[in-house]
């Protein structure tokens, strides 16, 4: 059974939280209908039966399927759909699309309390009931608890995209509310001439240009598995768990698919600001103590020597005129691999350290 690629793994991972928001919010709203219509067998506004064994199943599995939908809309369309545009008009577009998913999982749900379906949807009286049913007030207050839902998802999914899935989860589950140690892969990956290009463009076309730059290089994280740890001006810093970024050389992998995404969007770049961006990057690898920290704003950091050197190997990328280098420590962990070839620069002492250590460049990979 072939294994699914990281992106796959990642699009899973962000639309199963709208199933299980709305299944969640489906078993409240169902257990509240049957404290609230106690010991009735009918619907008193439509006088259709009701019958709580029945609703307990298929009212959270409607719900589930909903929100699964959702999901897939707000990864595979909206998140495409709407990446430029600001939260508000978001909203209000979402939104509207939404009503008619909300309007077609009442009709369903009515529909499906019937006795008999097929015949009731024939009859002159059915319609007639289903017209009380969709302006009485219990439909009203279903609609509204409906798009208590959807706001609770659009914000999460606008958190989501905010803070980071992978840290959002970890919020969640409390993984890092006391620290814990672990060994990870690091990049830091900077912009060329970034000072000459901003005085170029200006500060908001610059700015512009970042948005489209940061978002060109996002999708090779994706598929190498790293995650986005930060974005400081025009640097970006890129973390792997060490297992996943040492896998079929990951970490290195995204250096190169992300000088050939960028590559394939020269002609964007040159029409739109005149010229393309490159960047260079620094990469090594050790313990770190990853926890939550911050009262007003709480985020989850890293800390270690790690960070440091992995900035520090960035720096001297002019010095060698190359566009990557990675520490010793981190070609050795690698080891052999087919997809690249390293080239050593010889020890270095670098800022901050008193030991030297051995730098490489790669000088080949497919």
């Amino acid at each position: 059974m072939p294994m699914l690629s990281p992106k796959a793994k990642r699009n899973i991972l962000h639309i199963l939280p709208f199933g299980v928001l709305w299944l969640v919010f489906s078993l409240v709203y169902t257990l509240l209908e049957r404290g609230l219509l106690g010991n009735l067998t009918y619907y008193p506004a439509t006088g259709n039966p009701y019958f709580f064994t029945r609703n307990i199943v298929t009212t959270p599995l409607a719900a589930l399927v909903t929100g699964l939908i959702m999901g897939v809309l707000e990864v595979f369309c909206f998140n495409k759909w709407f990446v430029k545009k600001s939260f508000s008009k978001k909203i209000l577009f979402k939104s509207l699309i939404y009503l008619l998913i909300i309007l077609l999982f009442l009709v369903i749900t009515f529909i499906g309390t019937a006795t008999d379906t097929v015949a009731a949807v024939s009859r002159k009286a059915f319609w007639n009931t289903a017209w009380v049913f969709f302006t009485d007030y219990a439909m009203l207050s279903t609609t509204v608890y409906i798009a208590s839902i959807i706001l609770v998802t659009q914000f999460y999914a606008e958190v989501s995209d905010s803070i980071g899935h992978a840290a959002l989860l970890n919020f969640f589950l409390g993984k890092y509310h006391r620290p814990v140690q672990e060994e990870r892969v690091f990049m830091f990956l900077d912009m060329r001439s970034s000072t000459t290009i901003a005085e170029k463009l200006g500060h908001v076309r610059y700015f512009e240009m970042l948005k489209e730059y940061f978002a060109d290089l996002s999708q090779p994280v994706i598929d190498y598995q790293g995650e986005i740890y930060q974005y400081a001006g025009d640097e970006m810093i890129i973390s792997w768990k060490l297992k996943a970024g040492l896998q079929n050389g990951d970490c290195i992998g995204c250096f190169f698919a992300m000088k050939r995404g960028l590559a394939q969007q020269a002609s964007k770049y040159e029409a739109r600001f005149g010229l393309l961006p490159g960047f260079k990057a620094g990469l090594h690898y050790g313990m770190v103590t990853t926890g939550e920290i911050g009262v007003l704003k709480k985020e989850i950091i890293f800390t270690g020597d790690v960070l440091n050197t992995a900035a520090r190997i960035q720096g001297l990328c002019n010095h060698f005129g190359v566009d990557i280098l990675i520490s010793g420590h981190l070609a050795k962990a690698l080891g052999p691999n087919l997809s690249f070839e390293t080239k050593s620069l010889g020890q270095h002492n670098l800022k901050g350290r008193d030991e030297h250590m051995e730098i490489l460049t790669v000088v080949f990979a497919i």
